[in-house]
């Protein structure tokens, strides 16, 4: 019933766009004096129309070129310059175009223009509007269609991983009670208490962070956002942890780089490249070396965080991007490690239309590679 609500708002949003731009159309064409266009071609009545849609609004010209999109619409890859990305949304735009009506569809698109097995839902409605131009409306409903069953899997994951800190906490305090007189002891247990009272909280928030990324209820805003300042952030975050464990910590010289532009959120960026620090800080040896590279082409940027750790096994590397899975529970328990950090990344990228990797030999460290589209500015959201 709500999913039905929606779709009958979206379509009278769209109706109203379209009644909206065929009376400015007729004003504008009977009146010099009309409201002046702005630099999309647009008049300023329809822009502010199209502003307070919610959802990804697209205009396509007469021959399916971008006349205007806002920011989410380059944010998950939909567009690039001034084309669509995705042949299913030119077909549809070009059949409301013909039958001059309102076209409602499901459609499953990848989350980047990049081989990617992740797929984003969408309800997508296509209108036509005067002079052959299409209006399109994209509805990310991917969060709405989750599987039960992932949900609950999910908590039951988290169930059993709170079971693990919140047992031993328990223990240490009850043995600390029972042994008041003992101070040798009560050194020893308060110090275990303390770690696993910090791996609780770093559980505990890193579950918040998940989950605030997996709603549906907290989009973020993107904006264009040079990773250049997300790399000296996240290293920035990381080098206390790095020198308390005799790790080198190698970066780019930022200013000898030209920008990284892509639309995003920078908060969420530096989360990202700071948990693959974080990781591979965390397993690598003392003396060992961290590294972060980056580059980028017409397309892509790709940042590079490289290790000289403990690697992975090959038949681990497609899992360590799922929740809770560790290579090496016993070495993630005593590092504090909480199974979650990669699984935070990856859904981070995957919202930016980008995908990560990892390449990794056993005793020869491991390269994760975040991959995010660049941002193009020619077609951006005009103000």
């Amino acid at each position: 019933m709500l999913i039905l609500i929606m779709v009958a708002s979206l379509g009278v949003l769209v109706g109203a766009v379209g009644v909206a731009a065929f009376r400015i159309s007729e004003r504008e064409h009977a009146h010099s004096s009309a409201l002046p266009a702005t630099a999309d071609g647009l008049s300023a009545d329809l822009s502010a129309v199209l502003h307070a849609i919610p959802g990804i609004t697209i205009i396509l010209d007469e021959d399916d070129e971008v006349v205007r999109a806002d920011a989410h619409a380059h944010a998950k890859g939909i567009i690039h310059g001034r084309e669509i990305t995705h042949p299913e949304l030119i077909s549809l735009a070009r059949r409301a175009r013909r039958a001059g009506s309102l076209i409602s569809r499901d459609i499953e698109l990848p989350r980047s223009g990049m081989d990617d097995e992740a797929m984003l839902d969408f309800q997508v409605h296509a209108a036509s509007l005067p002079a052959g131009r299409v209006l399109i409306i994209a509805e990310d409903r991917t969060q709405h269609r989750r599987d039960a069953a992932a949900r609950r899997e999910f908590t039951a994951n988290v169930s059993h991983e709170l079971k693990t800190p919140v047992g031993a906490i328990s223990l240490l305090a009850e043995t600390i009670a029972a042994n008041p007189h003992d101070h040798e002891a009560i050194a020893r247990f308060a110090t275990r208490l303390t770690r696993e009272a910090r791996r609780l909280g770093n559980l505990v928030q890193d579950i918040i962070d998940l989950s605030r990324l997996q709603s549906p209820e907290a989009p973020y805003e993107p904006h264009i956002t040079d990773c250049r300042a997300v790399i000296t952030a996240a290293i920035q975050r990381q080098e206390t942890r790095a020198e308390q464990h005799d790790i080198t910590l190698n970066s780019p010289d930022t200013t000898r780089i030209p920008p990284l532009q892509v639309w995003g959120n920078e908060d969420l960026l530096i989360t990202a490249v700071h948990n693959l620090l974080d990781n591979a800080v965390r397993y690598s040896h003392a003396g060992g070396v961290v590294s972060v590279t980056c580059e980028r082409d017409e397309e892509w940027v790709r940042i590079h965080v490289a290790d000289t750790g403990i690697g992975i096994p090959a038949d681990a590397q497609e899992r360590v991007f799922e929740r809770f899975y560790r290579v090496d529970p016993a070495r993630s328990r005593a590092t504090g490690g909480t199974g979650l950090g990669l699984s935070i990344v990856k859904h981070i990228v995957a919202d930016h239309g980008g995908t990560v990797s990892v390449h990794s030999e056993e005793g020869a460290g491991s390269i994760f590679t975040m991959t995010l589209p660049v941002a193009d500015r020619e077609g951006q959201e005009l103000s």
